[in-house]
Formats: C-alpha cells, structure tokens, sequence
C-alpha cells in the first residue's frame, strides 16, 4: 500500500470513532497519532530493510505483530498515565492495521504470511526493493519524521514523567 493509503485506512475508523460517540471530528491531536501510527511501520522498517540491512525486508520489525503489540502495549500505557489514551489508541490503531494492508489480499484469501510473526518464522531476505531509485530519498524522510518524533517525546516526558522528590 502507498504511504496516504496507510494513512487513510488509520485515519477513516479512528473519525469515525470518534465522530459516532462524540458527534464531532477527531482533534488535532488524534489525527496526528493515528497519521504517524498509520506510516510508522514503514518509517521505521523500510530503511532498517533497505538502506542499513538490518532486517531480512521491509515487512518485518514493526510490521510484524510479536514488536508491534508491545510498542502499541507501551504507547498505550504512555497515554494513560499521561491523559492522551485516545491519541495513544490512534497510534496503535495505525500500527495494528499497516500490515493488514499490506498483507489484506494474503489475508483475504485465507494465507498468513509469516512476516506477521517475524522474528517466530522465517522470511525471504530483500534489500532491493522495486522501488529502489526511492530509498535515499525515503530514508530521508523517515529520519527527519522519526527525528523530530524522538524530540516531541523526550520534551513530552520531560513535562510529564517527574521524579518523585525525596523526603
């Protein structure tokens, strides 16, 4: 799936959530979530796959259910404790349904492909994607988008993760 398809299968449940119990469009806030956890997976494994060769392909890491529910699992704790469960569950539901894109007409079709529960099942190994000519430029991108995330979240915990003062 392209990256605004990603989007758009993240951002269409989570407004319409959002608009059936609360009559009125999702915040800033939650479409933000759910934009990034809708690309997220890509952010991270394509350039781990194709420009680091760290991961056997794109479709493994955070594409892959055993790294994503944790993360989700985390996410979700993080917007408890800090007010922002609604965000926190737009994030997960992107990371959740990227791979179901990916793998809809596998799954469609009744095939689980394994990249699902990599690293518990083994995957062909890819580096060259087909689109190649991108990478540079994709690995770019996802610096800059997850850069700047890491720095959003370390002034967020910051503000909101205190040390307990002693005595």
């Amino acid at each position: 799936m392209s990256p605004l398809s990603h989007v758009l299968a993240a951002l269409v449940p989570v407004a319409v959530y959002v608009a059936s119990r609360d009559r009125r469009l999702p915040s800033r806030r939650v479409v933000g979530a759910a934009t990034l956890g809708g690309v997220f997976p890509d952010l991270v494994d394509k350039p781990l796959a194709h420009s680091m060769f760290l991961l056997p392909n794109g479709r493994v890491g955070v594409h892959s259910l055993p790294v994503a529910l944790p993360l989700v699992a985390v996410v979700l704790a993080y917007g408890w404790r800090t007010g922002r469960v609604r965000a926190a569950a737009a994030f997960g539901v992107g990371v959740v349904l990227h791979p179901a894109g990916d793998w809809h007409a596998h799954l469609l079709y009744g095939s689980f492909p394994p990249h699902l529960v990599w690293p518990l099942a083994s995957v062909p190994v890819k580096h060259v994607p087909g689109w190649s000519a991108y990478v540079p430029a994709w690995t770019a991108f996802a610096t800059a988008v997850l850069g700047a995330t890491a720095l959003v979240m370390l002034r967020d915990l910051r503000r909101h993760v205190r040390p307990k003062a002693s005595g």
